[in-house]
């Protein structure tokens, strides 16, 4: 076969040799220059072709929604609003989708006023608009480390100061959270906002404790800070109980002048992506007025609008009941959650077998991801290069400075079908090299009996220092046996 008729192929020679961008050089604006490729965006082309296993973007099942009520839904619209859906719509979003957004933070026991709602092209355009509207260069971006790999490019291309605070099992620990803002407020420098993932955090899969959370709100409002709080996988949950979200926390506490009765300083983001799908391409903000004032302003200059037509399909969508009389999207969220958490639990035996002793993960109650981290000097973007076949993000993708995280991972369990997880986890634990077989702990203690799986451990007391994951040892393989060829996959 020709080459250039191989998968990528032409995409690879488009991009220009050095000296054909020196012309442009003088043409680009300054922060172009700190613009950095989103880790995502580049697994997509990997992943499209079809003998990798992909555990890199945070993809959900998709093929879970049944063709038969995509095909009545569209056919709704286009029979009852196909003028409406083909044209413009406003810049806020249809009244309708407020309505619905609103119903799917009521689930989580958020309550939302829909006037302060923006809807927006995926959750990405959220922290895009954020920064668009807070952020001049050098200004500070408080963020947890590691943080969601598509917020780093983001936060470069507007030249932000992104100070991280390495979370544990808890979340983002809020005494280094206070030490961190003590010492830039001796530096004069105050920060723009607090950018957090409190549920599931991606990429590091845990969750802020309560006592947190409170802290965290209490600490914004001492200090008069901004709060991003990120929340995709809020519904997603596989065990444990609930926690109240950030903004319902701080709306508790709002002044009767923010109006609405929403949050003072927490603006919340929200996305269909991961309870619905992400082709939808439909995400929200729900912000204090003067913020939501911004956004809407700074969206106006980026696309006008979100589109009308998968606005419209949600609202068709949401007006569905199953059998039972009960929301669809209710019920639909429900069977995602059942699958994801067969898939976490898959992913997390896979581990055990094939990183086990050589690595540490965490152990996440929902969301899409698990964070692996592996002993030694393994740089997980050369094992990436090295990779047998399966895609996964690299630790660094998720650190502002791209050096931190060189020997971490980030797994999504979510995607793929069980076998493809087996074998995907199977394939990168092959060229770590090692052996199967349970042999001890990592004091090196022989254990009478095999160790208890993950979900037998204690839970930790909220705001104690705790380790991410048990781990286990494994024997060595010898290098030849590193290398052996792989088996192909039975498709």
């Amino acid at each position: 076969m020709d080459q250039s008729s191989s998968a990528g192929g032409d995409r690879r020679r488009a991009r220009p040799a050095a000296h054909e961008l020196a012309r442009y050089e003088a043409l680009f604006a300054a922060r172009t220059r700190g613009m950095k490729s989103s880790a995502m965006r580049e697994m997509m082309a990997l992943t499209e072709r079809p003998d990798v296993i992909s555990l890199a973007g945070g993809l959900p099942d998709t093929s879970t929604f049944s063709p038969e009520l995509y095909a009545k839904l569209m056919s709704q619209v286009a029979a009852s609003s196909t003028a409406r859906a083909l044209q413009y719509g406003p810049t806020e979003g249809m009244a309708a989708t407020a309505r619905c957004i609103v119903e799917v933070m009521a689930q989580e026991g958020t309550l939302a006023d829909p006037s302060e709602v923006i809807v927006t092209t995926g959750g990405q355009q959220v922290i895009d608009l954020v920064c668009k509207a807070l952020i001049d260069p050098g200004d500070v971006i408080v963020a947890e480390a590691p943080t969601y790999p598509g917020a780093v490019p983001t936060f470069s291309a507007y030249q932000a100061d992104v100070e991280q605070i390495e979370i544990d099992a808890d979340g983002m620990p809020i005494d280094a959270l206070e030490s961190t803002l003590d010492r830039l407020q001796a530096e004069g420098r105050r920060p723009k906002f607090i950018y957090t993932i409190p549920n599931f955090q991606n990429p590091g899969g845990v969750t802020m404790s309560l006592a947190r959370r409170r802290r965290l709100v209490q600490v914004a409002r001492e200090r008069e800070l901004l709060v991003l709080e990120d929340n995709p996988y809020g519904l997603l949950r596989y065990e444990g109980e609930p926690l109240p979200t950030l903004y319902s926390l701080d709306a508790e506490n709002a002044s009767p002048q923010s109006g609405g009765g929403g949050s003072d300083l927490v603006v919340y983001l929200g996305t269909f992506s991961k309870i619905l799908s992400p082709g939808l391409r439909l995400g929200w903000a729900v912000a204090p007025r003067p913020v939501l004032e911004k956004l809407n302003l700074g969206k106006q200059g980026s696309d006008l609008c979100s589109s009308p037509v998968t606005q419209m399909f949600v609202a068709a969508y949401f007006a569905e009941r199953d059998a039972d009389g009960r929301p669809a999207w209710i019920a639909y969220v429900e069977r995602l959650r059942d699958l994801y958490r067969r898939r976490r639990d898959v992913m997390l035996e896979a581990l055990e077998e094939h990183f086990g002793g050589r690595a540490s993960w965490t152990r996440p109650e929902g969301g899409l991801f698990i964070w692996a981290t592996l002993e030694g000097n393994v740089d997980t973007t050369d094992l990436l290069a090295r990779s047998e076949g399966v895609a996964f993000v690299p630790g660094r993708a998720a650190y502002m400075d791209g050096r931190r995280g060189s020997s971490s991972m980030r797994l999504n369990f979510a995607g793929v079908p069980d076998a493809d997880i087996r074998e995907g986890i199977k394939r990168i634990g092959r060229i770590m090299g090692g052996d199967k077989g349970l042999l001890g702990t990592l004091t090196g203690t022989a254990p009478a009996a095999s160790p208890a799986p993950a979900s037998t451990a204690s839970e930790p007391e909220p705001d104690e220092p705790t380790s991410l994951a048990d781990v286990v040892a494994l024997p060595r393989r010898d290098a030849a046996d590193a290398h052996t060829a792989r088996r192909r996959r039975d498709r």
